[in-house]
């Protein structure tokens, strides 16, 4: 999965929004500076700020950090449960790497990931200026608590239902597909080896419920109306002003839901564990999940640590890498400034 090094920019910017957004961005800059003038408190008379932080990180230590850090030292050991650990150094990550599940797995994450990017970056932001462009505003909240509805729903009961009542022989989706005229898998969805990743994928099709679709909106809502204005008065209307305003106006809330993305489809599994447990023959396998059979099943806590770790430097290289070169909406508005 790679991500673009380049923002889209707003091609041909006039003078007009230009200017809305200087006077967008100038309140920002103004409150910086005077934050960077004013003077710091000695540390006396900061004690009792320090003091109600004190609890927050050390209950993030203890439940947070420290078993982060032990997590990595498991990972050098050989260590079952109940028995003794064996000082192993590399040869967990030296067996991981040669796994005959490694390349599998790590392929079909790359891929979910890479899909749900895909439609977090599309669908909900559609859906939000959908919403966002309603005249009516009873009608735009009714439709903002109609899509997070379904946040209530736990994701295991999702996986669940779209198991047994829509992927089934019988289900929604072969009715439907039989109803039309088109064939459906002889061997099942999540049966047949070329298809089951994309099964997995479509879980939760259209991807327009939940918390998403209201970021996305308050970034729209964020966007001065001067700056509308100024695009109207360039012409820029309809879809050409989505892409070359909105878009790029909502940069900071794309990056930030392409962040939480990333993270949770590289640390996530439960959902094919539910749907296919791993199969057929691995071709469903993700990292998560053989590191939790490692761990639970076959009580491999040193090897499992170990995919662990690796799994957390995929996500510390992914963020920094987005961070680097994913501009979001104040960076850009800086460097136009």
């Amino acid at each position: 999965m790679t991500q673009s090094s380049t923002t889209t920019p707003i091609a041909g910017p006039s003078s007009a929004i230009a200017t809305g957004a200087a006077a967008m961005i100038a309140p920002a800059l103004d409150v910086r500076a005077r934050r960077h003038a004013a003077p710091r408190l000695p540390l006396r008379e900061t004690v009792g700020l320090y003091s109600l932080l004190a609890p927050t990180f050390i209950l993030l230590a203890i439940f947070s950090l420290i078993p982060f850090v032990i997590a990595i030292a498991t990972s050098f050991f050989d260590y079952e449960v109940g028995g003794e650990a064996t000082f192993v150094g590399l040869a967990n990550y030296r067996e991981y790497v040669h796994d005959y599940t490694f390349l599998e797995s790590f392929g079909n994450l790359f891929f979910f990931c890479a899909f749900s990017v895909i439609a977090v970056m599309i669908v909900p932001l559609v859906v939000a200026k959908l919403i966002f462009s309603l005249s009516s505003e009873r009608a735009s909240y009714f439709y903002r608590i109609l899509f997070l509805f379904p946040i209530v729903v736990p994701n295991v009961a999702v996986f669940l239902i779209w198991r047994s009542l829509i992927y089934s022989d019988d289900g929604l989706l072969n009715t439907l597909l039989h109803t039309i005229g088109l064939p459906s898998p002889e061997r099942g969805w999540f049966s047949t080896p070329s298809i089951v990743v994309w099964a997995i994928a479509f879980v939760g099709f259209p991807f327009a419920g939940g918390i998403n679709i209201l970021i996305y909106y308050a970034g729209l809502t964020s966007i001065p109306e001067s700056v509308h204005e100024a695009a109207l008065l360039d012409g820029a209307t309809g879809v050409k002003k989505f892409l070359l305003v909105d878009v790029p106006l909502v940069m900071s809330q794309i990056k930030l839901l392409v962040m939480l993305t990333i993270i949770g489809g590289i640390q996530a599994f439960e959902g094919v564990y539910v749907l296919t447990t791993g199969g057929i023959g691995f071709k469903s396998m993700v990292p998560g999940l053989w590191m939790y059979y490692n761990a639970f099943l076959f009580q491999r806590m040193g090897y499992a640590c170990a995919i662990g770790v690796i799994l957390f430097l995929l996500i510390l290289m992914l963020t920094i890498i987005n961070l680097k070169y994913f501009k979001s909406s104040e960076q850009m508005q800086g460097q136009t400034a």
